[in-house]
């Protein structure tokens, strides 16, 4: 435990695009992965959708190209997923497509079927199921790749009493076909139309928060990345104690780069980055 002053750091998105069939959450979705890495070789899509998201390899209607594909079947247990999970990250995946989440919680072999065929008190099986759910979520959250959910969405209906008394069903509104606060554990949450324009429900990056209603394509994707590379790296501040005592400008460079050999980085960065007060003949000159 350690108390210390916040910092904006690099981030991983936890992405959710929700709609209706048809809504285009597969097509959206691959749209923004290109648009985060340039390459589709670096992106994943993990396909519960019976098949459907590979018939989007190398569409020329929307510029897709051949990205890496993992077809997953029932029984959509949470332990499919977290299976099929790692085997992208194993596989060197830099985005992760979950195409749908939806068959992990009402599918066959879903949370609520293993739920459903339990024996016994209803709401104690909860607390052995609810578990399984949660480790799904958390290999959503831990990834060390940019995560971005499918979602389905359908009419909910509610009972409610007429003018006269009599019980009538009317439509409630759309539901997220998963469990109901999924969407607290995101970033960011767009939800789309039959149209396929975009709304955001939940935005803590404020890039699309109130904006009106857009078509996502690559640039949606580009400007996330910005967002999530706005940031310091967490490797600078897990060691920022022992780099601020390196009086010698070349060896605080040594050290920051053996710790973190994937970010280039200059003299004047580190001067920014880590605050540190050096002497005008310790850069090195």
């Amino acid at each position: 435990m350690e108390l210390r002053k916040a910092t904006r750091q690099k981030a991983k998105i936890r992405l959710g695009l929700s709609a209706v069939s048809g809504g285009g959450k597969t097509i959206s979705s691959l749209l923004i992965a290109y648009g985060m890495t340039n390459d589709w070789d670096k992106i994943y899509l993990i396909d519960s959708e019976n098949g459907r998201g590979e018939l989007y390899a190398n569409d020329q209607r929307f510029n897709i190209g051949e990205f890496n594909y993992l077809r997953l079947e029932a029984p959509y247990s949470p332990e499919s997923y977290i299976k099929a999970i790692k085997m992208c990250e194993d596989a060197g995946a830099e985005v992760i497509i979950v195409d749908s989440i939806t068959h992990e919680w009402s599918g066959k072999g879903g949370v609520l079927e293993i739920h459903g065929a339990m024996t016994g008190n209803s709401f104690t099986n909860w607390s052995t199921v609810t578990p399984r759910h949660q480790k799904f979520i958390d290999s959503l959250l831990s990834s060390k790749c940019h995560i971005i959910t499918t979602v389905r969405r359908k009419t909910e209906y509610e009972m409610s009493k007429d003018q006269n008394g009599k019980m009538v069903i009317e439509k409630g509104g759309l539901k997220e076909v998963t469990r109901d606060d999924f969407e607290y554990e995101l970033t960011v949450n767009l939800q789309l139309d039959i149209n396929h324009n975009a709304k955001a429900s939940k935005d803590n990056t404020g890039l699309f928060q109130d904006l009106p209603d857009f078509v996502v394509t690559v640039e949606t994707g580009k400007q996330i990345l910005a967002w999530c590379e706005s940031g310091i790296a967490p490797i600078v501040r897990d060691v920022v104690k022992e780099l601020k005592g390196a009086k010698n400008l070349i060896d605080l460079q040594a050290i920051f780069t053996f710790l973190n050999p994937e970010e280039k980085i200059t003299h004047n960065d580190l001067k920014d980055k880590m605050k540190v007060k050096l002497t005008p003949a310790s850069d090195g000159k």
